[in-house]
């Protein structure tokens, strides 16, 4: 697989050298390298100013708990109160404990631009780009209420501070959880400011700040006035974005601390009052917000979401590079309404179709007939992923939609790709074959595939099993690198322990995700259909 050569204007709106190409950052990959100089300076302030800086954080939320937990004895979570004196109080001192730890961690100014508008005028805040934990800085210096997950409110410390901004909580084992979320938003947003404002970052998910990615619509659904807020970090060293490959978390937190200064910059926008059509349209809505931000920022619009991501953690022995246009795939096979209910069976239905093919070769026209679909611009696109001189093996394609139907199962959908290529008398392909199903399943890049064909292919038959390539796998857990499969190195995903079994990732931000999913997939007409 490969970007197509043309630009895509339905992936990346940002102007006329908005094209994606195959260097196109991955907005859920963060990359950190430093000079011979900055690791000197790290090594310094790790046992120099860290320690300090971190128990004096520690110290600072300490000494914010009692007053928080004071604060929300007795306070009922479903009713809001007029704001007694001393509460008032309690708040101001919060936000200078809440201040003074951001401070002991380098925050020394932060700098804001814009009027920020009252709860009576934008009972909303959206918030983008959302790229760290370090985006509760606003949220301390507004107590701003936030979603977040039920789960939260049971740490130690950290979910007294959490109930005092009474967020909005969304429970991971109610599965109503996320309608009843945005009914008590709605509740809250039309109350006429007596509820605080909510903030909250409609991409759901992480990002490097390279682009804005899709927004999901429940901040919107209210159809109520918001107010857009941008974040920035002009550091020289962007050691604040958490990302679901790069650095971790503590060691985010590790070298921000080290650096001497961090800068932020909030800026409020003015406020945005949707129009009928848009508060009848949710995602209408969203987008207009989402495009009035990214022009603000100076940043390019993708239509990647938070379920992309997925792609960025799959890990085990095949684990997809970091810059796979897979990532453009999905966000086409969305868009065309190809990624809707498919479940195992349909996939094997699918293999069975590419396999009666036998291997011809489909033009356009063909691909467009097969895929049932008019012959549009994502089509072409599509297609342009797999073409070699004006045709494409459906079986590639197939192969990708596996990938990114269920990204974390790498054995089965590799098995499935097999199925399509063995031969009927014995279950086997040859090394050209190989070379095809590991390509499209990984991505991108050119493989190695006659070392690695060998080292399966011990008695020299010319031809393996899919039983043949899992021996292998047991015996080499490091296959990509060890055989130096593709043309750069593969970094290890830093999100935990995720099992090939799982099927959701969990946001790696702190406010949880609570949009209803979309019943029906967007079409390219009403992704244009913007102010």
């Amino acid at each position: 697989m490969r970007f197509p050569n043309r630009k895509l204007h339905t992936a990346v709106d940002g102007g006329e050298d908005a094209g994606v190409s195959a260097h196109f950052r991955n907005p859920f990959v963060h990359e950190l390298r430093f000079t011979p100089l900055q690791k000197l300076k790290i090594a310094v302030m790790t046992v120099t100013l860290f320690p300090v800086r971190l128990l004096f954080a520690a110290f600072m939320m300490l000494l914010a708990w009692p007053f928080a937990f004071v604060a929300t004895v007795g306070r009922s979570e479903d009713a809001v109160e007029p704001l007694s004196w001393w509460r008032w109080l309690v708040d101001l001192v919060l936000k200078a404990i809440m201040r003074a730890m951001w401070f002991s961690g380098g925050f020394h100014w932060v700098r804001v631009k814009g009027r920020p508008a009252l709860p009576s005028e934008a009972p909303i805040l959206t918030m983008a780009p959302h790229s760290s934990y370090f985006d509760a800085i606003p949220v301390t210096m507004t107590m701003a209420s936030i979603v977040m997950k039920a789960e939260s409110k049971d740490i130690p410390v950290w979910g007294t501070l959490v109930k005092f901004i009474r967020p909005v909580f969304v429970s991971r084992s109610d599965q109503d959880s996320r309608r009843k979320t945005v009914e008590e938003i709605k509740r809250r947003a039309c109350s006429d400011g007596e509820w605080p404002q909510i903030m909250i970052f409609p991409e759901g998910t992480c990002t490097n700040r390279s682009s804005l990615i899709a927004f999901k619509p429940g901040a919107f659904i209210p159809g109520v006035p918001v107010q857009p807020v941008l974040l920035r970090y002009p550091n020289e060293m962007d050691t604040i974005s958490w990302t679901w490959q790069g650095p971790g978390a503590f060691k985010i937190l590790w070298l921000t601390l080290c650096q001497l200064h961090n800068s932020v910059e909030i800026e409020y926008l003015p406020t945005y009052t949707p129009s009928e059509e848009e508060k009848k349209d949710p995602a209408l809505f969203a987008n207009n917000v989402r495009r009035i931000m990214a022009e603000a920022l100076g940043l390019r619009i993708v239509d990647y979401s938070f379920e992309d991501c997925q792609l960025a953690m799959a890990k085990g022995p095949l684990r997809l590079p970091k810059h796979t246009c897979l990532l453009e795939f999905a966000r086409l096979v969305r868009c065309l309404g190809l990624k809707t209910g498919v479940t195992d069976e349909v996939l094997h239905e699918e293999a069975s179709r590419a396999r009666k093919l036998c291997g011809s070769k489909l033009d356009v026209e063909g691909f467009s007939q097969y895929l049932n679909q008019p012959m549009t611009e994502a089509v072409q696109d599509v297609f342009s992923l797999f073409e070699e001189q004006g045709k494409m093996d459906v079986r590639e394609y197939v192969i990708a939609l596996t990938v990114v139907c269920r990204p974390f199962r790498y054995l089965e959908n590799i098995k499935l790709a097999f199925r399509m290529f063995e031969a009927q008398e014995d279950g086997a392909v040859v090394e050209d074959e190989l070379a095809v199903i590991l390509k499209t399943a990984l991505g991108i890049g050119d493989f190695v595939v006659c070392d690695l064909f060998r080292a399966i292919d011990c008695q020299d038959k010319g031809k393996i099993t899919f039983d043949d390539f899992c021996r292998l796998l047991e015996n080499c857990p490091d296959l990509v690198e060890q055989y130096h499969c593709l043309s750069e190195p593969i970094p290890q995903p830093s999100r935990g322990s995720s099992s090939p079994s799982e099927s959701q990732p969990s946001t790696n931000g702190f406010c949880a995700d609570f949009s209803p999913p979309d019943p029906s997939p967007r079409s390219a007409a009403h992704s244009k259909k913007q102010n």
